[in-house]
């Protein structure tokens, strides 16, 4: 298993604190042999379940310049009209994607192109599906301008669990699809717009992989 850099300091932190905790128990109470082990077993499934969190999967990205990848794994939760108000200010469909806990939280960049748009948005931390979430919680807004002329527009949001949004690009910026965006540490949700002539490719209630799924489709 491949760890994400973003996961070594919270790794060797939580293993640090794990194992103090058990020499303190074992220290203190070396005849509870059952609390020892109950204790040793819940430090140790709490710290894969954090390793997990931070593995980094290989991916085999196939560019195409028709196509708009999934930003994030996990699942559709959102494929509705709106109004963007922050930089389009027209209607747009959005589709969004709720990352569980369980799921990988490195975001990728759904098309190739230039970032012509970028704003960091600090905020609440209210759960991911609420309404509100996209505009009150913490959050990144990126537009990307593709190299077909298409705009697309995403958003990374915290949610009740994720406090730490993570970017790697700025304004100017050529990217390339299927790399690294960014990361959403212990949460939560990416929003995509996309122009309303895009053939959506996915249903609501549809698993996504970061960098595979095709969201949608250009004319």
């Amino acid at each position: 298993m491949v760890i994400h850099k973003e996961g070594y300091k919270i790794l060797l932190a939580a293993f640090i604190v794990l194992v103090f905790i058990n020499l303190l128990l074992f220290y203190f109470l070396p005849d509870y042999t059952t609390l020892l082990t109950f204790s040793a077993i819940i430090c140790t499934l709490s710290f894969l379940l954090v390793l997990q969190f931070f593995r980094s999967p290989k991916r085999t990205i196939v560019i195409n310049d028709k196509h708009v990848v999934a930003p994030a794994d996990g699942r559709v939760v959102v494929i509705e009209e709106v109004v963007e108000p922050e930089y389009f200010k027209d209607a747009r469909r959005q589709i969004s994607i709720f990352m569980s806990p369980i799921n990988v939280h490195i975001n990728r960049n759904p098309i190739s192109g230039i970032i012509k748009y970028f704003k960091y948005h600090p905020g609440t931390y209210k759960v991911a599906w609420h309404p509100k979430s996209s505009i009150e919680n913490e959050r990144t807004t990126i537009v990307v301008q593709g190299h077909n002329n298409h705009s697309i527009l995403i958003r990374q949001i915290a949610g009740a669990l994720a406090r730490r949004i993570v970017w790697y690009l700025k304004e100017g910026q050529e990217i390339k699809q299927g790399e690294e965006l960014g990361f959403i540490k212990f949460g939560s949700r990416v929003d995509v717009f996309i122009p309303l002539n895009a053939k959506v490719s996915v249903n609501l209630g549809e698993k996504t992989l970061g960098g595979i799924t095709v969201l949608a489709e250009f004319e």
